[in-house]
């Protein structure tokens, strides 16, 4: 009676420690899609839809297994430890190297639910016999939800950080490996050839642990063939893979694959977002930036000897961090987040804003490019409202607003949508070599405020001549077009700025 109670206690408990590694499979899934394809919220809805569904057809598929229940659980055990640990490897691998890897990614998803699928009725039915059925629902089920809930919470504040996608999968394979290498010795005299079965589960277990011990090297490799050029700093943080290459002399960052900026180029997006805010604005002492983690928009700003202090508002302390200690960017931004004049606030920018009605002069908004909801959100017609609270009536505010030419819905659904909250927003933008043409708008409480007007200048600018007229002459496949408002409710932008950005 004992060594049935033990058995069934070891198989619960084998359920816990599956369940956890089978949601870190399809959350490494989600994120390593959202790192590679853009859009994690398409990404992530696409990755548990197929997951569930390939559980589904595994659960279906399991009632025809009849014989020797042992050894296929352990089997399918290991079938799951090697397949989910070396997604992420795989996945990476292959990205720049197979012309429909979508068709992959979702192949190994679906693998991976199917044998996760099988595992729930093949231990109900190896435990019917030993587990009364009221009880052998409720356990099994019960430790599969707390072993899923585990793992949703380790996902993003301890595993994705320190170990990032490719080390929290094989973290994960070797711990499924580990189960079946325990089942293997454990369920040794149900086993129909347990020596066999041992050998099986001791390889697959050396096997994982290998490609562990490899894992940097693959990595990259990976992201060596990805951007082509020579990876000098790599770190996942709870939001965003952060990737820093060099080539001929100059730095390249990027942010789950897109290219935020260039350093033999970069001056030029900077200079057009920050210098004709700060021109116009007739005291500009006290000036916020959203976004803008890298430093880069608030060297522009302490170029100007009125400021006295700068609140920066960045979501990811891993970003902030990077541009404060490393010292390659701290020479490039000039060691602005360490200025005594900055105050560096790492929250998330539309919660921060709800929270606050202190009031600045001139405000910079330096968010990502529009790529997912949570980004949209940034730049409805709600947080423009709120972002009102934050202004007095001759505060001047520059936001980048994506690309008039490859992308012109995206570039006037956000021009259009300041135009429903401020009076007469001024869209401008400005060549960029590293990506084209790129816009901006700049926008005030004050109606009649003067965007030409100039009330302060800084010298040795390498680009902005503070002739403003310049850019705001837009040519005729980049002029206004009808497009709807980016409202919460809606999202439209991120619609518009993925079917457009998609044909790129």
């Amino acid at each position: 009676m004992d060594r049935k109670k033990n058995l069934s206690i070891f198989l619960l408990l084998a359920v816990f420690i599956i369940a956890i590694c089978g949601l870190v499979y399809e959350l490494v899934a989600g994120a390593l899609a959202s790192y590679l394809l853009g859009d994690s919220v398409k990404q992530f809805s696409f990755i548990i839809g197929t997951y569930l569904f390939s559980m589904g057809v595994g659960s279906y598929l399991a009632k025809f297994i009849h014989k020797n229940l042992f050894d296929r659980f352990i089997e399918i055990e290991l079938l799951i430890g090697i397949i989910g640990g070396t997604s992420s490897v795989l996945l990476f691998l292959l990205f720049q190297q197979v012309e429909h890897f979508q068709f992959i990614l979702y192949f190994i998803v679906f693998l991976t639910g199917c044998l996760c699928g099988m595992e729930i009725p093949l231990l109900m039915n190896i435990l019917k016999d030993r587990v009364q059925f009221k009880d052998l629902v409720s356990n099994v089920f019960a430790f599969d939800y707390i072993g899923a809930l585990i793992a949703s919470v380790l996902f993003p504040i301890l595993l994705i950080p320190k170990l990032g996608v490719m080390g929290t999968s094989l973290l994960f394979g070797i711990i499924n490996i580990c189960v079946g290498v325990f089942l293997a010795f454990y369920l040794s005299k149900f086993l129909k050839r347990p020596t066999w079965m041992k050998i099986k589960a001791i390889l697959c277990l050396v096997f994982l642990l290998i490609v562990f011990y490899y894992s940097d090297r693959l990595l990259a490799y990976s992201e060596n063939q990805l951007y082509g050029n020579n990876v000098i700093y790599k770190h996942s943080t709870t939001y965003q893979r952060i990737v820093l290459t060099s080539s001929n002399g100059n730095y390249q960052l990027f942010l789950n694959n897109n290219l935020q900026f260039n350093t033999k180029d970069e001056y030029r997006y900077h200079e057009c977002l920050v210098h004709p805010a700060m021109s116009v604005a007739k005291t500009p002492k006290r000036v916020l930036i959203l976004g803008g983690g890298d430093g880069l928009a608030a060297r522009e700003i302490l170029k100007y000897p009125m400021v006295e202090h700068i609140t920066l508002v960045d979501l990811d302390e891993g970003m902030t961090k990077l541009f404060q200690t490393n010292e390659i960017l701290r020479q490039h931004n000039q060691d602005a987040l360490n200025s005594p004049k900055v105050r560096v606030v790492n929250e998330d920018a539309f919660i921060w804003i709800k929270d606050h009605q202190e009031q600045y002069d001139v405000i910079i908004i330096d968010f990502p490019d529009p790529s997912n909801y949570s980004l949209g959100k940034l730049y409805t017609n709600a947080f423009y409202k709120r972002l009102r609270f934050l202004m007095h009536e001759q505060s001047i505010i520059a936001v980048q607003t994506t690309s008039p030419y490859y992308a012109p819905k995206a570039y006037w659904c956000i021009h259009e949508t300041i135009a429903s909250i401020f009076p007469n927003p001024q869209a401008y933008h400005a060549y960029v070599p590293s990506f084209g043409e790129w816009g901006f708008c700049l926008f005030s409480p004050d109606k009649n405020v003067d965007f030409q007007q100039v009330n302060h200048k800084v010298d040795n600018l390498r680009f902005y001549d503070y002739n403003f007229s310049k850019l705001t002459d837009f040519a005729t496949d980049m002029q206004k077009i009808p497009v709807e408002i980016n409202r919460l409710d809606n999202q439209i932008l991120v619609r518009y700025f993925d079917e457009e950005w998609s044909k790129i």
